[in-house]
């Protein structure tokens, strides 16, 4: 067995002690760097999990299968560059997975329990100032499951919410925050959606998002995140759909702080945006200010420029500096190598503080 940045390989052995062992140590070591860097709100990097959507499969009934799904439109519009993303390695996202061919149900909770007891360790090891978990939104699951089941994507979407919600649950009674991680409010407008027109593709995301509030109306919205991102992958995006025409909608969704993108060059202007629409009283921005994409490492200069952006908009004390992304979609397949990663973490650090003392100036003394 070999441990990964994130992840594991499909010849692993889930369940063999030498994995548990390993997996535990692997979250206590990740979330230990991370609080020696100066991360304030760490993560256990998902290491269990083979991808950030697709492992529900493993934790809910109803799905068995695989469908090919579509390749996103901007990696339609260039057909040779995508082939090229292949031959070299390359994630090429496609709404691709298994399939729902039965009732969606929550499965015995052993893996979330186990997710959890690692991170609970790792955490009082290491005591971070804060410590989130992350979870697949309704939405999401439907965007990389087929439905082959339900009478039509509004039943499947309800249902995959309600079988999510003990997990939601779980994790912040077990003392995290939640992060839902809701690519199919912004990529899914060029991946399995990228047929309809806008009018119908709004109303997708209002589906998902009163989904979402449902399954965690349970849930303070002082304890959840919610992550948005318009696909971690190295494609034209020409094709997105600007944050201006979502933006209204995305805000009606529960969670507190809404992760958006910042840094990569098709959406590193889009703080501008709050410019003309005001962000809720009770919402708290943590845009990305380093990407995850490119292997180049942010000078810290540039992160505190764009925090700045961001905080001279809505308010120094509504502005938490992030990635953009994740920095490994699937297990396997790194998109920024791993030694990176840590360089470019220590930037977003270093940035937060020089961000931080020309937002919070200290007064000469004399």
């Amino acid at each position: 067995m070999q441990r990964h940045d994130k992840g594991w390989r499909a010849d692993d052995d889930k369940n063999s002690p030498e994995f548990a062992k390993e997996l535990a140590e692997s979250v206590k070591q990740i979330v230990a760097r991370q609080v020696k860097l100066g991360i304030d709100l760490v993560s256990d990097g998902e290491l269990s999990k083979p991808s950030y959507a697709t492992y529900v499969s493993d934790r809910l009934t109803g799905f068995s299968g695989e469908w090919k799904g579509s390749v996103a439109a901007d990696l339609k519009a260039f057909p040779e560059f995508a082939q090229h993303l292949v031959e070299t390695g390359a994630v090429v996202p496609r709404g691709g997975g298994s399939c729902c061919r039965g009732p969606v149900s929550p499965k015995d909770n052993e893996a979330l329990s186990i997710d959890l007891a690692n991170m609970r360790a790792a955490v009082d090891a290491s005591r971070p100032v804060g410590a989130f978990l992350n979870a697949a939104s309704p939405g999401v699951v439907a965007v990389f499951q087929a439905n082959e089941y339900y009478p039509d994507d509004d039943a499947y979407i309800e249902a995959v919410a309600e079988a999510l919600r003990p997990e939601y649950e779980a994790i912040v009674d077990a003392g995290f925050d939640l992060q839902i991680d809701s690519p199919d409010l912004a990529m899914s407008r060029h991946l399995v959606y990228a047929n309809l027109d806008e009018p119908a593709f709004l109303r997708i995301i209002e589906r998902n998002v009163a989904a979402l509030n449902h399954a965690t109306r349970n849930i303070s919205s002082e304890r959840l995140r919610m992550h948005i991102c318009w696909g971690n992958y190295a494609g034209s995006h020409h094709l997105d759909i600007p944050f201006e025409r979502i933006v209204s909608r995305v805000m009606v969704a529960k969670p507190q702080m809404l992760l958006i993108e910042g840094a990569n060059s098709r959406h590193g202007h889009e703080w501008a945006v709050f410019e003309e629409f005001s962000l809720p009283e009770d919402k708290i921005l943590a845009p990305g200010v380093i990407d995850s994409v490119s292997n180049t490492v942010e000078h810290p200069e540039l992160v505190a420029q764009r925090l700045l952006n961001y905080s001279n908009v809505v308010g120094r004390d509504r502005v938490v500096g992030g990635s953009d992304c994740g920095f490994s979609t699937f297990s396997g397949f790194p998109t920024v190598y791993p030694d990176i990663v840590w360089l470019k973490l220590a930037s977003l650090v270093e940035g937060a503080k020089i961000a931080s003392s020309k937002l919070w100036p200290r007064r000469k003394a004399g």
